[in-house]
């Protein structure tokens, strides 16, 4: 599925009439909290627009679009200050059920709209409860089912789908409604590579008549870029940051949005480094084609004062493989890895879901101090196979051992001082009342003096940038904060393997980077790293290892940079290269940058200027 060219240029000259969404100086602020966010923000939002919402994790992204369709004040209690029309209607003053006529929401957790018992009645719950005839509420759930392909599965119950096959339904849901106005909360978040394209697509022939706004939510800007047409930014104390096009915002202020911590497209990140290595990339590039083109276009690298040296030339160190960790530390961890006793043995894993049978004889050694990516596409079995790993789902017994037992025979708090998880939906695992309780609950079982429990939960919260937070309930946190604070609870029994379902999910990036940056902190001390991500950069940039699964089985198992190289494999998992590797991979004018597939290892700014 190919979305139509757009024009955004032309998209926005076209809406020269009364804006469909109207945001004046809005602020909300939750009961109990003592600041807005977002606080006294304005923006227009015009019929056929595609926006862009960006923002720090903690700067009101998610509390605007509840906003919009009336969620807040009406289901939700907060104080709004300023305004929010659609279509011209205040959402102060109309019901939520009104207003779904106007805006059609997909929140950032699927589960969380999802009431019916199959996907036709799902996708139908909505315009039949707006009293349309039952052929049309037929026709509109088959055509929103199809867009997102799920039509073949319309029998089947919401809750055999993976979460990436929910997140599908929930936009099918929202398409069905047929309003003016669609609000997209992460839709991709929990999607493989395939799915986004496809989501994407789908998106892209929606707009493309003209007469439907899109306000978007999105930290995967490589996939949605091409899409929009404006960019807002919210700063991290809620304010309006940046209003206007992808050009003005994206390329003309990126070192800024990039200091903020917001997401930027992986080239643009990429290009920003390379501009301070001396390369002359201007225009900023967003995309695998454009920084490609304009890396071609730039002189060649010998001219380049950052510019690593080519194929051929010596370094005094091995040659960069992409995916690998050439640092001492990381070859040392390599070798230890290679050489010890495996502290994760899966033999034979045969696991069912209901009737179904969703993992298949599954064998697998994780090595004591590796950082293992395990990818593959929606439906795969990913969850399901680390949820056994951790016995979070009890396996088989004798099917997995970890760090010397018996997973399906071992005692939660066996199984606790040995694991941690970190579940893809981060409220799943929260049972305090309080961020600080949270935390301090699991050093209170191990009956540590409350000195230490005190000081080890403090720091654990400074350290995630939750000190300010720590009396605020855990459901009261950000989507971003709700990700930090249940990788904290995980953290903070120092068990040897660590295990994390999509662990960026709802970071922005400056917070993603802290995380995936203290992964590799505790790796290097030795601990076992195990995610499960669609974030195909992160794994290039941070795994030693990759397992790719298909339909319930191992299709792939090697070094991160050997299972990229292997274009069979990605293709039958339904992968996408990385964009770093798209970009620069046969590379003519460069080659010293040809094989270079991680961030970390592209030139820099010579030491010299910095």
């Amino acid at each position: 599925m190919t979305a139509p060219e757009r024009d955004p240029s032309a998209a926005l000259a076209a809406n020269t009439g009364s804006p469909l969404v109207r945001v004046l100086d809005l602020g909300v602020t939750y009961a109990g909290e003592g600041a807005a966010a977002p606080a006294s923000v304005s923006f227009d939002v015009s019929p056929g627009e595609v926006v862009l919402l960006l923002g720090p994790s903690g700067s009101g992204k998610s509390t605007l679009t509840l906003a919009l369709n009336g969620l807040i004040p009406h289901a939700v209690p907060a104080e709004v200050r300023g305004r929010v029309e659609v279509a011209g209607i205040d959402t102060s003053h109309t019901t939520v059920a009104q207003l779904s006529t106007r805006v059609a929401m997909v929140f950032q957790d699927p589960d969380a709209q999802l009431v019916t018992g199959t996907l036709l009645d799902e996708v139908a719950f909505g315009p039949e409860n707006l009293r349309m005839p039952v052929a049309e509420v037929l026709g509109r759930a088959e055509a929103a089912l199809r867009r997102v392909g799920l039509w073949n599965r319309r029998n089947e119950n919401p809750d055999r789908l993976s979460g990436g096959g929910r997140q599908r339904l929930a936009i099918a849901c929202a398409l069905a409604m047929g309003s003016p106005l669609l609000v997209l909360d992460e839709p991709t978040a929990n999607l493989d590579p395939r799915g986004i394209e496809e989501v994407y697509a789908a998106l892209g022939e929606l707009v493309a008549a003209g007469d439907r706004a899109v306000l978007l939510v999105e930290h995967n800007l490589d996939a949605a870029v091409d899409l929009v047409d404006r960019v807002v930014v919210l700063d991290q104390s809620g304010r309006l940051a940046a209003d206007g096009t992808v050009d003005e915002v994206l390329r003309g202020r990126a070192d800024e949005l990039h200091a903020m911590g917001v997401w930027l497209p992986v080239s643009a990140i990429a290009a920003l480094r390379l501009r301070r290595a001396g390369y002359p990339l201007d225009p900023l590039p967003l995309t695998p084609a454009e920084l490609r083109a304009a890396l071609e276009a730039a002189p060649a690298s010998g001219a380049m004062p950052g510019a690593v040296p080519g194929a051929g030339e010596s370094t005094g160190r091995p040659p960069a493989t992409p995916g690998a960790d050439l640092s001492a530390g990381g070859r040392e961890r390599t070798r230890r890895a290679e050489a010890s006793v495996p502290v994760v043995t899966v033999r034979g894993l045969t696991l069912h879901r209901g009737r179904t049978e969703v993992l298949h004889g599954i064998d697998l050694d994780i090595g004591r101090g590796e950082f293992v990516a395990i990818v593959g596409p929606n439906g795969a079995g990913k969850t399901s196979l680390i949820q056994a790993i951790a016995g979070v789902v009890p396996p088989p017994r004798g099917s997995v051992r970890i760090d010397g037992i018996d997973v399906g025979r071992a005692d939660a708090r066996s199984l606790s001082s040995r694991v941690g998880f970190v579940f893809q939906n981060p409220e799943h695992q929260f049972i305090a009342h309080t961020v600080f309780d949270e935390i301090a609950h699991g050093l209170r079982l191990r009956r540590l003096p409350p000195d230490e429990v005190r000081d080890r939960t403090v720091a654990l919260l400074r350290r995630f940038g939750l000190d300010d937070r720590a009396d605020a309930h855990p459901f009261l946190l950000s989507g971003g904060q709700k990700r930090r604070l249940s990788v904290g609870t995980a953290l903070v029994a120092g068990a040897p393997v660590l295990v994390l379902d999509e662990p960026t999910f709802g970071q922005d990036r400056a917070r993603a980077d802290e995380l995936l940056g203290l992964l590799g902190e505790l790796n290097a001390e030795g601990t076992t790293v195990i995610v499960v991500t669609h974030d195909m950069q992160l794994v290039t940039d941070h795994a030693h290892r990759t397992v790719v699964l298909a339909d319930g089985r191992v299709i792939g198992n090697g070094p991160t940079a050997d299972v990229f190289a292997d274009a069979d494999l990605i293709e039958r998992a339904g992968l996408r290269l990385p964009p770093l590797r798209r970009a620069l991979h046969g590379l003519e004018r460069h080659p010293s940058l040809a094989g270079i597939a991680r961030i970390g290892d592209l030139p820099d700014a010579p030491e010299a200027a910095t």
